[in-house]
């Protein structure tokens, strides 16, 4: 038999919340890897349909779970995230830009090796952290993630955030993101210009 609720307390990032039953009783926990077909991320306010279960604990759990609005036996793939073409292209074409101007002597040599390493590492840190959500384990801490953008690995961030479909929706990470590119973008063309004071220059 399968209840129906609503689910509550939805925190994506996390990848896990409660549902309440519309009968009554016990909110009742839930992951998203309880989600039998999943044809979209869960929203809080969602109805859903679930099989009641208990943990080892003998907490009540929701497993088996449906969208109301989607049947039961069809399998559905998840939509492919947006922007992941258009952000790679923006980081690949920032990475080349910059390597060019190193090859025409305008900036240090240490730059791009700097870019491609942290930017490596950051895409890395990345999908660990997007697994992690997915499977309830330790979590890297959002400063950690502006750290390494702030340190050269913006590029692989912004690949990383379209194409796991990761910190890509909150505002205030998405804010804080922007300040970093728009300052290394800047960076980046008071180094070419050689602005006198400015770090790095060769």
């Amino acid at each position: 038999m399968r209840d129906q609720g609503r689910l509550t307390s939805w925190n994506d990032d996390k990848g896990f919340g409660f549902v309440t039953p519309d009968q009554g009783g016990l909110r009742a926990f839930v992951h998203i890897r309880a989600f039998s077909y999943r044809t979209r991320r869960p929203r809080d306010g969602d109805v859903i349909t679930y099989q009641l279960t208990w943990d080892k604990q003998g907490r009540p759990r929701a497993e088996n779970v449906l969208f109301r609005e989607q049947p039961a036996g069809r399998e559905k793939k998840e939509p492919k995230p947006r922007g992941v073409l258009p952000a790679s292209l923006f980081a690949l074409s920032f990475i080349g830009t910059v390597a060019t101007l190193t090859a025409l002597g305008r900036l240090n040599w240490l730059i791009p090796v700097v870019y491609l390493t942290a930017s490596l590492l950051t895409f890395c840190v990345y999908a660990f952290d997007k697994s992690a959500a997915m499977n309830r384990r330790w979590r890297t801490s959002e400063s950690t993630l502006h750290a390494l953008s702030f340190a050269g690995g913006w590029p692989g961030a912004l690949i990383a955030q379209r194409l796991f479909f990761h910190k890509s929706k909150k505002a205030s990470f998405q804010d804080t993101f922007r300040a970093i590119v728009v300052l290394h973008l800047a960076a980046i063309v008071a180094l070419a210009m050689r602005i006198p004071g400015v770090l790095f220059d060769s």
